[in-house]
């Protein structure tokens, strides 16, 4: 027990931190060898409950430090400085197959940090922390700056990082699911980039099929006319769907032209062509959905439905085409896409045709297909709707939280310093925005 008239005191530095940022948790005060449990405990936007511990004994002054002390047991284990985040996971009882995923990325994700007597698992509301800190993860910088884009029939948001600029732009695009989703370009504008978060699945199947290079190359043409954007210093980022996106335009259009591309969990073996449209190219993906197939508990595994890798060119982006730098970012246990043999199958082009000195791979062992910013929980499975107007399904994504973890902080870094190296002309990436 914790000795009488002595107040154990927890601290979270810094308390107010961007999301990519680690923080350092300390428990003091507390009697030798004292078995506690770290909680932490946050409520999103969807009004659902995260939570994550770890179990610790403090040492012979009293103290438990998270950043070399190890956790005996808990939703991680080990000397993990960052587990209070990367393993949350929904409390028990919540609705099934969530993904935690901020909308709102002015305001920041609030996540309370406790500190409890004992090694306890569960019931956490019903027993008195003996020290509890209030933190915030953000996305936003102080200064960045917040646009809703509308021009010329493209829809975005741009991310401005504070200052007179010019800034390095990334035009940004995430995957099938479709929306707006704005975090990692407000990330990367907290890191210097004018970052547009683009849209180009929209709910609409109609419009969707209005979707196709005129639209990129108009949302490329956008950033790259921004007063603040520095014209020749542009990068596309895509994830999922949109890795088929910025391989084919980078490799078909004219008007698109990259300084490099970032490719997280894709494939080349279904592009858009030229006159094609995103909706187009959807429905050939999803003619193969006889291919999909089910893990035990009825989860959707997609990955098969682009297998095997075709040997036609012409059923691929032609990987000879690609004249910039080039990262791809693979989960070797992604059950989404065929991002591992994909990958593989871009290499061998690129040797064939001599441009292969272009191509950087990150693989990851244990890693899944959703490779994010790093710290936030790794996501299994989750609902997802196939098509607009349809049913929703459970897909199966992959990956184990903690190679999943050391992927998504690994990758970040090292995306963050590619960009660096081929926007900034070979200035070193600055130290990170502290709020």
């Amino acid at each position: 027990m914790c000795q009488m008239g002595v107040i154990p005191v927890l601290t979270v530095k810094p308390w107010r931190a961007l999301f990519d940022e680690k923080f350092h948790v300390v428990v003091g005060n507390l009697p030798p060898t004292q078995e506690v449990t770290l909680h932490s405990l946050h409520q999103s936007e969807d009004t659902d409950y995260w939570e994550a511990f770890g179990h610790y004994v403090s040492d012979a002054q009293g103290r438990v430090t998270v950043f070399k002390d190890p956790s005996v047991g808990g939703t991680y284990e080990g000397v993990e400085p960052m587990g209070l985040m990367w393993s949350m996971r929904p409390i028990p009882g919540s609705r099934p197959e969530l993904r935690l995923r901020k909308k709102e990325v002015h305001t920041p994700m609030v996540v309370h940090i406790s500190v409890y007597r004992g090694h306890m698992s569960q019931g956490f509301r019903e027993q008195v922390a003996l020290a509890s800190v209030v933190t915030e993860r953000w996305y936003m910088s102080p200064g960045v700056r917040r646009m809703d884009i509308t021009e010329g029939g493209v829809t975005g948001t741009l991310f401005l990082p504070p200052g007179p600029g010019p800034f390095p732009g990334v035009l940004d695009m995430w995957g099938g699911s479709g929306g707006l989703v704005e975090y990692r370009a407000a990330l990367l504008a907290s890191h210097g980039f004018a970052a547009m978060a683009l849209l180009y699945v929209f709910p609409d199947q109609n419009k969707n099929a209005t979707i196709g290079y005129p639209y990129f190359e108009a949302a490329f043409r956008l950033l790259q006319d921004h007063p603040l954007v520095a014209a020749d210093r542009i990068a596309l980022l895509g994830l999922s769907l949109g890795v088929t996106v910025v391989l084919s335009i980078t490799s078909y259009s004219e008007a698109v032209k990259p300084r490099c591309c970032v490719c997280i969990s894709g494939s080349h073996a279904c592009r858009i062509g030229a006159t094609q449209s995103v909706e187009e190219t959807s429905q050939g993906i999803h003619k193969k959905y006889a291919k999909a197939r089910t893990d035990e508990e009825n989860r959707i595994i997609w990955r098969d439905v682009l297998l095997p890798i075709p040997e036609d060119i012409d059923l691929k982006v032609e990987m000879g085409r690609i004249t910039c730098p080039l990262l791809l970012v693979v989960g070797q246990d992604d059950q989404n896409w065929p991002a591992v043999e994909s990958a593989d199958d871009m290499k061998q082009m690129m040797e064939r045709t001599g441009n292969s000195h272009l191509l950087t791979t990150l693989s990851y062992p244990g890693a899944g297909h959703l490779i994010e910013p790093p710290y936030g929980p790794h996501c299994r499975a989750c609902t997802f709707v196939l098509q607009p107007g349809q049913q929703r399904v459970v897909m199966l994504f992959g990956g184990l939280n903690k190679p999943h973890a050391v992927a998504q902080e690994d990758s970040w870094e090292k995306i963050l310093g590619f960009l660096q190296e081929h926007l900034c002309h070979s200035v070193k990436p600055h130290v990170q925005s502290r709020l």
